[in-house]
């Protein structure tokens, strides 16, 4: 009896990745090896950098904040200290997006805490 394969299922399941791999450059599109050595490789790229997508958004609102504080005479860790000393509960993404947008009521907060 010969050997029973499912090229159906396999077919489709190569077809699905090779899909997934479409606009790579060279044979990273189109060579089944390369390309799903290259999509599991995304994968981990992608995991690693969500992270990372975190870790540079608190850096740049660190920055914002700072750069806001310092027109107004402070430094951005006096700026921090003060805030948990009084009891501001007010986080650093919204802190820096008040700082770009709404100077006025940045400056507001400052004086409150100074």
């Amino acid at each position: 009896m010969p050997r029973s394969v499912n090229h159906v299922a396999s077919r489709a399941k190569r077809k699905r990745i090779l899909k997934l791999t479409k606009g790579y450059y060279g044979a990273r599109k189109n060579v089944w090896t390369v390309a799903k050595n290259t999509w599991e490789k995304g994968l981990t790229y992608a995991f690693r950098d969500r992270r990372n997508k975190k870790r540079n958004f608190r850096a740049l609102w660190i920055q914002r904040i700072n750069a806001a504080a310092r027109l107004e005479g402070m430094s951005y860790s006096r700026l921090m200290g003060a805030l948990h000393a009084n009891g501001i509960e007010i986080n650093r993404k919204v802190l820096a997006d008040l700082a770009v947008n709404h100077p006025e009521a940045f400056k507001a907060i400052v004086a409150k805490v100074k």
